[in-house]
């Protein structure tokens, strides 16, 4: 490179842009100017590159031409959206996959649990969890209770009550999960009907 920023080329190809998305909608400077408020100087000026483009002067214009002033200024596209997810064994067997990449209050796991035995061995923590069970069958032993959650089945529970949770029928089980280190509970809002 000539030490340019990499911006540089950018800015350079928006005179060319202006000039081009102009010729396409058949607008004159003329009438361009009145539209926006920006003198025929300028905006010719603009299109030939002797007048840098600013903000001030480029969201008029994208408002004018009813395009994202992405577009208008040529911006690179947006990496790829799909979020690269790693799976992590655990010693128990189970896989879990991380979902909330930033730290909080609350995390979320999509975990994949495969058949433990028929001896569950209860165990206790500080926090809150909530178990959606996405495909499967799920067993939960919590403090008494001994329940088999199926697909589309939920359940939370204070993780300080002894738990355990994993297959019901010898299949592994793919299950949502979130929780709360410190007791935060998940809270579901539902609209009611009149």
């Amino acid at each position: 490179m000539d030490g340019q920023p990499a911006y540089q080329a950018v800015l350079d190809e928006v005179g060319d842009r202006l000039r081009r998305l102009r010729a396409q909608r058949g607008i004159t400077l003329a009438v361009l100017a009145e539209t926006t408020g920006i003198s025929k100087s300028t905006l010719s000026r603009l299109e030939s590159g002797q007048r840098r483009p600013s903000l001030e002067l480029l969201l008029p214009l994208a408002t004018a031409y009813r395009v994202p002033l992405d577009e208008l200024v040529g911006a690179p596209e947006v990496g790829d959206p799909r979020v690269q997810l790693k799976p992590h064994k655990s010693a128990n067997g189970e896989t879990f996959v991380p979902l909330s990449r930033a730290p909080g209050p609350l995390q979320a796991y999509k975990l994949i649990v495969p058949d433990r035995g028929t001896e569950p061995q209860l165990r206790s923590h500080e926090g809150y969890e909530w178990l959606y069970v996405l495909q499967g069958r799920l067993r939960l032993v919590l403090g008494d209770h001994d329940v088999v959650l199926g697909s589309g089945e939920v359940a939370e529970f204070d993780t300080k009550v002894p738990h355990w949770f994993g297959s019901a029928d010898g299949r592994p089980v793919e299950v949502l999960s979130l929780f709360g280190r410190q007791g935060e509970r998940m809270h579901v809002r539902a609209k009611t009907t009149d």
